[in-house]
């Protein structure tokens, strides 16, 4: 009996795919590669990333296409009905990069409230005095406030990692959450966590209600040196609307590793803002998490071999 064709259009781990590959007539192509559309003709299985569109239109052009693993958490990029349609089942990995998404956070928290400069060169005594006094930050963990919006898995471990630091951290979620897993973390209506932060973090779903979460009149209730740090998706802030009131608070930072599109085009309006920290979508961006993620093949095979996967979302 032939082997099942697995199409991979992205990177993953070099250890995971050599595994596939052992079960699989393994492929690679990018759909923008010459060649692509014979391959996804034939595949039966399909690997994607971030940056692979699986919709109708792609779905149309592979008819033996039995199962999409996406190598991540997100599922922005899938159309998850056009799969249901077609009986193509989705296998992601939800828990992949929760450490490592939730360490970037923290360490963004940690410098847009304790903004550390370093020392280049000797310095006599007197300026040494004054560098000291004017390096003091009016600001530390311990008695501030973070406003948590979106308490699911990765928001949940930062209000936790927050509340260890002894912050009083307070959040919004669409779900109840039992005492005993807000881990001392306040429930409140979003315009109240907004009024009283020091520093927001986003930590919301792909879910079309969260496009503009955060626009011009949401901004208004913040704080004026109110840190933003969003690692969720780029379309939950409406970035002309950040873009003006980061001009008008000088003291308030926006701490962004998500944005849209991607890449960031010329035009973007938070470029060139000082108090504008922009990263290219790297919170997930450790060894460990990119292997944890590429490891969907195991479900991928686990759907090709008739067995029930771990994380199915379709």
């Amino acid at each position: 009996m032939s082997r099942p064709i697995a199409l991979v259009t992205e990177t993953i781990d070099d250890a995971c795919r050599r595994w596939l590959a052992e079960r699989c007539d393994l492929r690679a192509a990018a759909p923008t590669d010459a060649g692509f559309d014979e391959h996804l003709g034939a595949a039966h299985a399909m690997v994607v990333r971030t940056y692979t569109t699986v919709d109708d239109a792609l779905l149309a052009r592979a008819p033996n296409l039995r199962v999409v693993g996406r190598a991540g958490v997100g599922l922005d990029n899938i159309d998850l009905h056009a799969c249901r349609v077609r009986d193509v089942v989705v296998v992601h990995t939800p828990e992949a990069n929760t450490e490592a998404v939730v360490e970037f956070t923290i360490a963004r928290l940690l410098q847009s409230l304790r903004p550390v400069r370093e020392v280049a060169q000797s310095l006599p005594e007197d300026q040494w005095k004054r560098l000291r006094d004017a390096l003091i930050t009016p600001r530390q963990a311990s008695g501030a406030t973070l406003g948590v919006l979106g308490f699911g898995r990765i928001g949940s471990r930062v209000a936790r990692t927050a509340r260890s630091l002894g912050m009083r951290v307070l959040y919004t979620d669409l779900d109840e959450i039992p005492g005993a897993a807000a881990f001392g973390a306040e429930p409140v209506d979003r315009d109240t966590l907004l009024r009283e932060s020091d520093a927001v973090t986003i930590h919301v779903d792909g879910r079309p209600e969260n496009r503009g979460l955060l626009g011009a009149r949401d901004l208004g209730f913040c704080k004026p040196d109110c840190a933003i740090i969003n690692t969720a998706r780029g379309f939950v802030i409406d970035p002309h609307a950040l873009a003006v009131w980061l001009v008008a608070n000088p003291k308030g930072s926006a701490w962004l590793d998500v944005h849209e599109p991607e890449p960031i085009p010329a035009d973007y309006p938070l470029l060139g803002l000082n108090n504008a920290h922009l990263t290219p979508h790297i919170a997930a961006a450790t060894r460990r998490a990119k292997t944890n993620m590429s490891w969907v093949v195991q479900d991928v095979w686990r759907v090709l071999a008739g067995e029930q996967a771990r994380w199915r979302a379709v």
